[in-house]
Protein backbone atom coordinates (compact mmCIF):
# COMPACT_ATOMS: atom_id res chain seq x y z
CA UNK A 1 0.00 0.00 0.00
CA UNK A 2 1.75 2.87 -1.00
CA UNK A 3 1.40 6.45 -0.29
CA UNK A 4 3.57 9.25 -1.93
CA UNK A 5 4.79 12.25 -0.51
CA UNK A 6 4.47 13.97 -3.91
CA UNK A 7 0.46 13.07 -3.87
CA UNK A 8 -0.01 14.11 -0.09
CA UNK A 9 1.79 17.33 -0.44
CA UNK A 10 -0.39 18.06 -3.91
CA UNK A 11 -3.47 16.51 -1.87
CA UNK A 12 -2.95 19.07 1.36
CA UNK A 13 -1.11 21.85 -0.34
CA UNK A 14 2.73 21.32 -1.06
CA UNK A 15 5.51 22.68 1.48
CA UNK A 16 2.99 24.40 3.64
CA UNK A 17 1.42 20.87 5.09
CA UNK A 18 3.93 20.94 7.52
CA UNK A 19 3.96 23.44 10.28
CA UNK A 20 5.22 23.80 13.28
CA UNK A 21 1.36 24.63 15.04
CA UNK A 22 -1.80 23.69 12.93
CA UNK A 23 -3.39 26.89 11.66
CA UNK A 24 -5.57 24.97 8.92
CA UNK A 25 -9.63 25.23 9.93
CA UNK A 26 -10.49 21.40 10.34
CA UNK A 27 -14.14 20.46 10.65
CA UNK A 28 -15.28 20.19 14.61
CA UNK A 29 -17.32 17.24 14.46
CA UNK A 30 -14.62 14.14 15.30
CA UNK A 31 -17.37 11.74 13.00
CA UNK A 32 -15.12 9.03 13.31
CA UNK A 33 -14.73 8.56 17.05
CA UNK A 34 -18.13 9.58 18.07
CA UNK A 35 -19.80 7.29 15.68
CA UNK A 36 -18.05 4.12 16.63
CA UNK A 37 -17.82 5.23 20.65
CA UNK A 38 -13.77 5.52 20.75
CA UNK A 39 -12.86 7.56 23.68
CA UNK A 40 -10.02 9.66 23.48
CA UNK A 41 -6.76 8.73 24.91
CA UNK A 42 -4.42 11.55 25.91
CA UNK A 43 -1.28 10.01 26.54
CA UNK A 44 2.63 11.44 27.57
CA UNK A 45 6.15 9.98 26.94
CA UNK A 46 8.64 11.23 29.58
CA UNK A 47 11.57 9.19 27.82
CA UNK A 48 14.94 9.63 29.82
CA UNK A 49 13.07 12.67 31.63
CA UNK A 50 12.98 14.08 34.21
CA UNK A 51 16.43 13.83 35.83
CA UNK A 52 15.13 13.45 39.62
CA UNK A 53 11.89 11.64 41.83
CA UNK A 54 11.46 15.30 43.45
CA UNK A 55 11.15 16.73 39.84
CA UNK A 56 8.86 13.85 38.84
CA UNK A 57 7.31 14.42 42.08
CA UNK A 58 6.36 18.35 40.82
CA UNK A 59 5.39 17.07 37.14
CA UNK A 60 2.97 14.44 38.24
CA UNK A 61 1.35 16.60 40.55
CA UNK A 62 0.91 19.47 38.04
CA UNK A 63 -0.43 16.94 35.56
CA UNK A 64 -3.14 15.89 38.08
CA UNK A 65 -4.52 18.44 38.57
CA UNK A 66 -5.08 19.09 35.06
CA UNK A 67 -7.53 16.33 34.96
CA UNK A 68 -11.09 16.80 35.78
CA UNK A 69 -14.39 15.13 35.57
CA UNK A 70 -14.65 17.69 32.08
CA UNK A 71 -11.87 16.19 30.56
CA UNK A 72 -12.98 14.75 27.47
CA UNK A 73 -11.18 11.18 27.42
CA UNK A 74 -8.72 8.63 29.35
CA UNK A 75 -5.37 10.34 30.24
CA UNK A 76 -2.20 8.04 30.53
CA UNK A 77 1.95 8.57 31.38
CA UNK A 78 4.30 6.59 30.40
CA UNK A 79 7.51 7.22 32.95
CA UNK A 80 10.86 5.96 33.28
CA UNK A 81 10.97 2.78 35.75
CA UNK A 82 11.95 4.32 39.30
CA UNK A 83 9.48 6.84 39.29
CA UNK A 84 6.61 4.85 38.63
CA UNK A 85 5.19 3.73 42.06
CA UNK A 86 5.87 7.49 42.75
CA UNK A 87 3.65 8.55 40.18
CA UNK A 88 1.28 6.08 40.59
CA UNK A 89 0.53 7.16 43.69
CA UNK A 90 0.53 10.89 43.27
CA UNK A 91 -2.13 10.34 40.14
CA UNK A 92 -4.25 7.66 41.59
CA UNK A 93 -7.25 6.70 39.50
CA UNK A 94 -6.75 9.90 37.36
CA UNK A 95 -4.38 9.02 35.20
CA UNK A 96 -2.96 5.29 34.33
CA UNK A 97 0.72 5.18 34.69
CA UNK A 98 2.66 3.16 32.26
CA UNK A 99 5.64 2.07 31.25
CA UNK A 100 7.72 3.08 28.35
CA UNK A 101 9.34 -0.28 27.39
CA UNK A 102 9.14 -3.92 28.45
CA UNK A 103 11.36 -6.85 27.43
CA UNK A 104 9.54 -10.42 26.33
CA UNK A 105 11.81 -12.30 28.42
CA UNK A 106 9.60 -13.67 31.57
CA UNK A 107 12.73 -13.81 33.90
CA UNK A 108 16.72 -15.45 33.71
CA UNK A 109 19.47 -13.88 32.87
CA UNK A 110 18.74 -11.18 31.27
CA UNK A 111 20.82 -8.14 32.90
CA UNK A 112 18.41 -4.62 33.08
CA UNK A 113 15.14 -6.64 31.79
CA UNK A 114 11.38 -5.56 32.93
CA UNK A 115 9.15 -8.15 32.26
CA UNK A 116 5.64 -7.61 32.30
CA UNK A 117 4.58 -10.02 35.23
CA UNK A 118 7.35 -7.31 37.13
CA UNK A 119 5.70 -4.55 35.76
CA UNK A 120 1.76 -5.76 36.61
CA UNK A 121 3.13 -6.67 40.02
CA UNK A 122 2.97 -3.44 40.94
CA UNK A 123 -0.13 -2.13 39.22
CA UNK A 124 1.18 -1.56 35.85
CA UNK A 125 -1.51 -1.80 32.75
CA UNK A 126 0.10 -0.53 29.97
CA UNK A 127 3.62 -0.29 28.10
CA UNK A 128 4.74 0.51 24.93
CA UNK A 129 6.53 -1.58 22.13
CA UNK A 130 8.22 0.08 18.87
CA UNK A 131 8.82 2.88 20.19
CA UNK A 132 11.12 5.09 17.21
CA UNK A 133 13.84 5.70 19.11
CA UNK A 134 14.01 2.05 20.49
CA UNK A 135 13.56 0.82 16.96
CA UNK A 136 16.42 3.05 15.71
CA UNK A 137 18.90 3.56 19.20
CA UNK A 138 18.38 -0.24 20.39
CA UNK A 139 18.12 -1.93 17.46
CA UNK A 140 14.65 -3.55 17.84
CA UNK A 141 13.45 -5.13 15.34
CA UNK A 142 9.55 -5.85 14.12
CA UNK A 143 9.89 -9.84 15.55
CA UNK A 144 11.23 -8.47 19.04
CA UNK A 145 8.39 -5.46 19.37
CA UNK A 146 6.35 -8.41 18.01
CA UNK A 147 7.42 -10.59 21.08
CA UNK A 148 6.55 -7.72 23.46
CA UNK A 149 3.17 -7.30 22.45
CA UNK A 150 2.55 -10.67 22.55
CA UNK A 151 3.32 -10.96 26.02
CA UNK A 152 1.91 -8.21 27.51
CA UNK A 153 -1.23 -9.25 25.81
CA UNK A 154 -0.26 -12.21 27.65
CA UNK A 155 -0.24 -11.42 30.95
CA UNK A 156 -3.70 -9.55 30.20
CA UNK A 157 -1.83 -6.06 30.40
CA UNK A 158 -2.37 -3.38 27.16
CA UNK A 159 -0.03 -2.84 25.16
CA UNK A 160 0.48 0.72 22.19
CA UNK A 161 2.38 -0.38 19.27
CA UNK A 162 3.99 2.48 17.92
CA UNK A 163 4.83 2.58 14.33
CA UNK A 164 5.63 5.11 11.68
CA UNK A 165 8.00 6.06 8.98
CA UNK A 166 11.16 7.80 8.98
CA UNK A 167 12.53 11.25 6.70
CA UNK A 168 14.18 8.93 4.19
CA UNK A 169 11.38 6.62 3.77
CA UNK A 170 8.78 9.50 3.43
CA UNK A 171 10.54 11.28 1.18
CA UNK A 172 10.67 7.40 -1.23
CA UNK A 173 7.03 7.39 -1.22
CA UNK A 174 7.17 4.29 1.26
CA UNK A 175 4.66 5.97 4.02
CA UNK A 176 1.45 2.87 3.93
CA UNK A 177 3.99 0.18 2.87
CA UNK A 178 6.29 1.29 6.11
CA UNK A 179 2.77 1.20 8.04
CA UNK A 180 1.76 -2.12 6.54
CA UNK A 181 4.53 -3.81 7.71
CA UNK A 182 4.72 -2.61 10.84
CA UNK A 183 1.43 -3.62 12.07
CA UNK A 184 1.45 -6.57 10.86
CA UNK A 185 4.58 -8.10 12.02
CA UNK A 186 4.03 -6.41 15.36
CA UNK A 187 0.33 -7.73 16.31
CA UNK A 188 1.50 -11.00 14.46
CA UNK A 189 -0.72 -13.87 16.63
CA UNK A 190 -3.14 -11.24 17.91
CA UNK A 191 -5.89 -12.07 17.87
CA UNK A 192 -9.33 -10.13 16.79
CA UNK A 193 -10.37 -10.81 20.49
CA UNK A 194 -6.81 -9.58 22.03
CA UNK A 195 -7.10 -6.41 19.78
CA UNK A 196 -8.81 -4.78 22.78
CA UNK A 197 -5.83 -4.67 24.24
CA UNK A 198 -4.14 -2.77 21.92
CA UNK A 199 -3.79 1.24 20.82
CA UNK A 200 -1.84 2.32 17.97
CA UNK A 201 0.32 5.17 17.71
CA UNK A 202 0.90 6.58 14.56
CA UNK A 203 4.28 8.70 14.64
CA UNK A 204 5.97 9.63 11.85
CA UNK A 205 9.95 9.56 12.96
CA UNK A 206 10.69 13.15 10.51
CA UNK A 207 8.31 14.98 13.39
CA UNK A 208 9.24 13.61 16.77
CA UNK A 209 11.36 16.08 18.52
CA UNK A 210 11.46 18.56 15.92
CA UNK A 211 8.96 20.40 15.79
CA UNK A 212 7.67 19.54 12.53
CA UNK A 213 4.19 18.34 12.88
CA UNK A 214 1.99 17.05 9.87
CA UNK A 215 -1.55 19.27 9.37
CA UNK A 216 -4.48 17.45 10.35
CA UNK A 217 -5.53 16.41 7.16
CA UNK A 218 -2.02 14.62 6.63
CA UNK A 219 -2.38 12.75 10.14
CA UNK A 220 -5.77 12.16 9.32
CA UNK A 221 -4.67 10.43 5.51
CA UNK A 222 -2.32 8.41 7.38
CA UNK A 223 -4.68 7.01 10.48
CA UNK A 224 -7.32 6.39 7.66
CA UNK A 225 -4.76 4.39 5.66
CA UNK A 226 -3.98 2.63 9.32
CA UNK A 227 -7.51 1.63 9.86
CA UNK A 228 -8.10 0.62 6.80
CA UNK A 229 -5.00 -2.25 7.37
CA UNK A 230 -6.62 -2.96 10.47
CA UNK A 231 -9.78 -3.87 8.41
CA UNK A 232 -8.30 -5.80 6.12
CA UNK A 233 -6.37 -7.99 9.49
CA UNK A 234 -9.57 -7.82 11.52
CA UNK A 235 -12.30 -7.27 9.98
CA UNK A 236 -14.22 -3.81 9.94
CA UNK A 237 -15.36 -3.48 13.81
CA UNK A 238 -12.26 -4.00 15.00
CA UNK A 239 -11.09 -1.52 13.09
CA UNK A 240 -13.57 0.35 13.99
CA UNK A 241 -12.95 -0.21 17.68
CA UNK A 242 -9.38 0.61 17.95
CA UNK A 243 -7.66 3.56 19.26
CA UNK A 244 -5.38 5.16 16.85
CA UNK A 245 -2.94 8.11 18.23
CA UNK A 246 -1.03 10.31 16.63
CA UNK A 247 2.19 11.51 17.95
CA UNK A 248 5.24 14.08 16.67
CA UNK A 249 6.08 17.12 18.05
CA UNK A 250 2.26 17.59 19.68
CA UNK A 251 1.49 20.70 21.75
CA UNK A 252 -0.83 22.80 22.94
CA UNK A 253 -0.78 24.61 19.71
CA UNK A 254 -1.71 22.11 17.48
CA UNK A 255 -3.84 19.45 19.34
CA UNK A 256 -7.36 21.13 18.78
CA UNK A 257 -6.61 20.77 15.02
CA UNK A 258 -5.60 17.07 15.08
CA UNK A 259 -7.96 15.65 17.44
CA UNK A 260 -10.98 17.48 14.88
CA UNK A 261 -9.94 14.47 12.61
CA UNK A 262 -12.48 11.69 12.58
CA UNK A 263 -9.84 8.63 13.22
CA UNK A 264 -7.24 10.15 15.36
CA UNK A 265 -8.40 9.26 18.77
CA UNK A 266 -5.45 10.96 21.19
CA UNK A 267 -2.20 11.69 20.86
CA UNK A 268 1.32 10.29 22.19
CA UNK A 269 3.33 13.57 23.65
CA UNK A 270 6.72 13.66 24.26
CA UNK A 271 8.68 17.01 25.37
CA UNK A 272 5.36 19.07 25.20
CA UNK A 273 4.10 15.93 28.22
CA UNK A 274 7.25 17.34 30.71
CA UNK A 275 5.41 20.88 30.83
CA UNK A 276 2.52 20.19 33.13
CA UNK A 277 0.65 23.77 31.83
CA UNK A 278 0.73 22.75 28.49
CA UNK A 279 0.35 19.10 28.89
CA UNK A 280 -2.96 20.39 30.73
CA UNK A 281 -4.26 22.13 27.81
CA UNK A 282 -3.49 18.85 25.64
CA UNK A 283 -5.38 16.54 27.95
CA UNK A 284 -8.29 19.07 28.19
CA UNK A 285 -8.00 19.69 23.73
CA UNK A 286 -11.08 21.60 22.83
CA UNK A 287 -11.60 20.45 18.75
CA UNK A 288 -14.26 23.33 18.09
CA UNK A 289 -11.66 26.04 18.63
CA UNK A 290 -10.09 24.43 15.52
CA UNK A 291 -12.40 25.51 13.25
CA UNK A 292 -12.47 29.29 14.35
Amino acid sequence: MKVTALSLLALFGGASAFTSVSKVGVPSQRLGTELFERKPFITGNWKLNPQTKDEAIELATGIASAVTPDSPGDVALFVPFPFIETVQNICGDKISVGAEMSTPEANGAFTGGISPVMLKSIGVEWALAGHSERRTINKETDEYINAQCRTLIDNEMSVMLCIGETDEEFEKDLVGDVCEVQLKKGLAGISAEEMSRVAIAYEPVWAIGTGKVATPEIAQKVHEICRNILKNMYGEQIANDTRILYGGSVNAGSVDGLMSQPDIDGTLVGGASLDAEGFGRIINFEPALAAV
